[in-house]
């Protein structure tokens, strides 16, 4: 028999989750006409989309005057979680929800940046991706929308406790804002000119209660969510240890490995999407030397040294040339095996991004300050001191 903790009672399940929820978006929805909800197609996001949907479907939480679901597309996510995204946006669709799929800007899509403007890939100390794919889209969508209701709304997002310790950090600064718990949602309140207020249904959840309601609730409801788990590796047998770790983009630089699509390609229906791991070795290989330009130093007018001398800057024109080919090589190594085995194919580049990709490459662009004159990364040069002077190199490199 098994005996009963002190806080046994207190212990939060998911129905209670979803009461706490239910409550905090009946508390704060019901001032504001227009609610807005932001999805990424990862688990928490999935979770509050589809329970947003189903409260206000039975009654629970009072209907705004519309609702819009923002779809942040990077073109950049596992292709398993951007399918099921888009099958949940056309469920969503069909219910009558206002559905629009975001995308970067064709000159700040990944290898558009990286490969037309000759931007190095993404680093921990030079972190591009996200401004440029996700939150510089969103913001102007977002400016789009409050123009079109003609006032503040609502965002709602998937942010819960739990899913990063610096996620959470900020939450523990700010879900006391209101005067509020964590159990009655993360509420920001804006000045009255901003574009929208902020809520957090979701943010008391537990894991365990995420996936109890991708895996069991959310399909009962309609929602193709399980698919989600299975990506994530919440289906598998007994003994076999699933995915927690949250999810990137399709072999993301900024990680030591790469859990996620390993994950995904160890699955039967997905192996096929194995060439996809080629794509990390090639961004650390084109990280080195010789494959970009370097800033030897500039001197001032008064002789003094301008810029860090020996900085690495930009991919050079062959290097990017030559990197579009591998992409596109491994895209179509994808696609071949995807149309054979009738499986969903793969969009690393496609042909709008080519073209643009190419024009820019045939116009020798190149990021602000710099314009391909600057010396191969892996050349040796005389120093140029911090006063000016020069110190000649001691030997020949050969």
């Amino acid at each position: 028999m098994r005996t009963l903790s002190l806080f046994e009672d207190d212990r939060l399940t998911l129905p209670k989750s979803v009461e706490f929820s239910a409550e905090s978006l009946s508390k704060y929805g019901e001032f504001y006409k227009h609610w807005a909800i932001a999805f990424s197609g990862g688990k928490d996001s999935t979770a509050t989309v589809t329970l947003v949907a189903h409260l206000l479907e039975t009654g629970r939480i009072p209907k705004p005057e519309s609702i819009t679901v923002l779809y942040a597309d990077t073109r950049q996510e596992l292709p398993p979680l951007h399918n099921a995204a888009m099958n949940i946006m056309g469920e969503l669709r069909e219910r009558g929800f206002d559905t629009r799929i975001v995308l970067p800007e064709m000159d700040h899509r990944y290898f558009v940046y990286m490969l037309g403007r000759g931007v190095p890939p993404p680093s921990n100390t030079f972190r591009w991706c996200t401004p440029k794919l996700k939150v510089m889209s969103m913001e102007r969508e977002l400016e789009t929308l409050r123009q079109e209701r003609g006032e503040k709304f609502l965002m709602l997002t998937g942010v819960r406790i739990g899913e990063s310790a610096a996620r959470d950090q900020r939450i523990s600064m700010s879900c006391t804002k209101d005067g509020g718990e964590c159990g009655q949602g993360w509420f920001q309140q804006s000045s009255s000119k901003a574009v929208a207020d902020t809520l957090a249904p979701i943010v008391h959840w537990r894991v365990c209660h995420v996936w109890d309601w991708l895996m069991f609730e959310a399909p009962m409801m309609g929602f193709s969510t399980d698919a989600i788990a299975k990506v994530y590796g919440q289906d598998t047998a007994e003994g076999e240890e699933p995915m927690n770790a949250r999810t990137g983009c399709i072999g993301c630089p900024l990680v030591q490995k790469d859990a996620a699509l390993d994950r995904v390609v160890a699955q039967s229906d997905w192996a096929y999407l194995a060439p996809l791991q080629k794509l990390r070795p090639l961004y650390r290989e084109i990280k080195k030397p010789q494959y970009r330009h370097r800033k030897h130093g500039e001197l001032k007018k008064d002789g003094s040294l301008a810029a860090k001398q020996n900085r690495l800057g930009p991919l050079n024109l062959e290097t990017r040339q030559w990197m579009l080919e591998q992409v596109l090589g491994i895209q179509a190594e994808v696609n071949q095996s995807a149309e054979r085995l009738g499986m969903p194919t793969l969009s690393l580049i496609n042909d709008e991004e080519l073209a643009r990709i190419e024009e820019l490459i045939a116009a020798k662009t190149y990021p602000e300050k710099w314009d391909g004159t600057e010396p191969h990364g892996d050349e040796w040069h005389d120093e140029i001191l911090p006063d000016g002077s020069i110190q000649p190199l001691l030997f020949d490199h050969v």
